[in-house]
């Protein structure tokens, strides 16, 4: 009987390990796939809360997304927390922020500046695609849940280090409301 039920249980062990390790395996590959094509573009719409990765014209990867606390409209001030929208760029990548990994964004683009002056208000910065905060990456895919960032795009940390690894630093950025 004891025999019996420690065979059973060893049967399922290997059975879970090897689930695991087939698990493991078509996710390294499909992490390699997709590192080895080149990433032309990034677009996010942002009523949607999805963000695109494109090559060679073809959807590689989706993403859902949160957005600065009042998503609707272009950002146009400082502290407004808005997400920006139009043409940008990938304009450095930062392995030490204070929120897990990010990928900086080219706002405040020229436009952006000369309607700030123009409304005697700074344009603001600092605008990036990033994880959680360091210290509440428990929180996973949850963060979705709602509009939590200034202005930011942000991802889980799982995600964030999936794109990290796969976006060059000159990537167009397209945001659409």
């Amino acid at each position: 009987m004891y025999y019996e039920v420690f065979s059973m249980w060893l049967i399922l062990i290997y059975i879970r390990m090897a689930k695991i390790f087939i698990a493991s395996i078509f996710s390294f590959l499909y992490v390699l796939n997709v590192t080895a094509q080149r990433v032309d573009s990034l677009v996010i719409y942002k009523s949607k809360r999805l963000l695109l990765v494109y090559s060679k014209n073809k959807i590689i990867k989706r993403y859902k997304v949160a957005l600065g606390s009042h998503p609707k409209g272009k950002k146009h001030f400082e502290g407004d927390g808005k997400t920006p929208e139009g043409k940008y760029y990938i304009n450095n990548k930062n392995p030490y922020s204070s929120y897990h990994l990010n990928l900086g964004i080219s706002y405040p683009n020229q436009q952006d500046r000369l309607y700030a002056q123009n409304h005697k208000k700074p344009a603001g910065g600092a605008i990036k695609i990033h994880g959680l905060p360091n210290k509440f990456s428990y929180l996973g895919k949850l963060q979705r849940l709602y509009d939590w960032t200034q202005g930011c795009i942000a991802l889980s940390n799982s995600e964030i280090e999936e794109l990290y690894k796969i976006i060059p630093v000159g990537t167009i950025i397209y945001i659409y409301p």
